[in-house]
């Protein structure tokens, strides 16, 4: 049995990459949801795992506790994940570590919520500079491609791979915010938000809110 372990789908863009390379590859799996910033968050996450994080990906007695982790895991069965073409497979590895481990600013101040649309907010500097060096990413997978595999379709490097889920949290952000972008990095943000897979991610993570919403309303009418 194949269980993966998420956070709330509302904010959870790390528990979003995973799930959406496991989707899109058909792969049938158990999915547990724990609530992020609870009390019961860290307890219930012990079941699983030592690390005190999610995403995790539990296959039979085997436990992977990080999203980029998971991913590779996946692409060893699956090496259409990855460019066919080796410089190309190195420069998608070296992007999806990038934005594995870096861009804090973008993370702190526009932080991933699926019912954010267009939100006006004032960004500072080293924001803006993630921004700028993420459309310098997109720009570059364009613009680099070498071999016929870009061919496939009209992601970052032709068909869709880890790399194009590792952004799809970015455009959700990107969506959320009123931000003065390019118009490829609009086109890539909508070729983001009409992939099926991540609308039924988005309309979870929305529902999220509004059953928290109701929650609360009726806690308060009990008061």
């Amino acid at each position: 049995m194949s269980i993966l372990v998420i956070g709330n789908k509302n904010y959870s863009s790390w528990s979003l990459r995973p799930w959406l390379v496991l989707k899109h590859l058909g792969i049938d799996f158990d999915e547990r949801q724990l609530q992020l910033d609870t009390e019961q968050f860290q307890s219930q996450l012990a079941l699983f795992s030592n690390a005190g994080r999610v995403p995790i990906w539990i296959v039979d007695q085997l436990k992977i506790w990080d999203s980029l982790a998971i991913c590779e895991y996946l692409a060893e069965a699956h090496p259409k994940l990855w460019p066919d073409d080796g410089d190309e497979r190195a420069l998608a590895r070296a992007m999806v570590c990038e934005m594995h481990s870096s861009f804090n600013a973008l993370r702190n101040e526009l932080p991933m919520n699926c019912r954010a649309e267009q939100r006006q907010i004032d960004i500072s500097s080293e924001a803006s500079r993630d921004i700028d060096r993420i459309e310098q990413i997109w720009q570059q997978c364009y613009t680099h491609r070498s071999s016929p595999s870009h061919s496939e379709g009209p992601w970052l490097f032709g068909r869709f791979g880890i790399i194009d889920a590792f952004f799809a949290p970015v455009a959700i952000r990107f969506h959320g915010y009123r931000l003065n972008l390019t118009p490829a990095t609009k086109a890539y943000v909508q070729l983001q938000l009409d992939n099926p897979l991540l609308q039924q991610w988005i309309t979870a993570g929305q529902a999220e809110v509004e059953i928290i919403a109701h929650e609360e309303r009726g806690r308060a009418d009990d008061r």
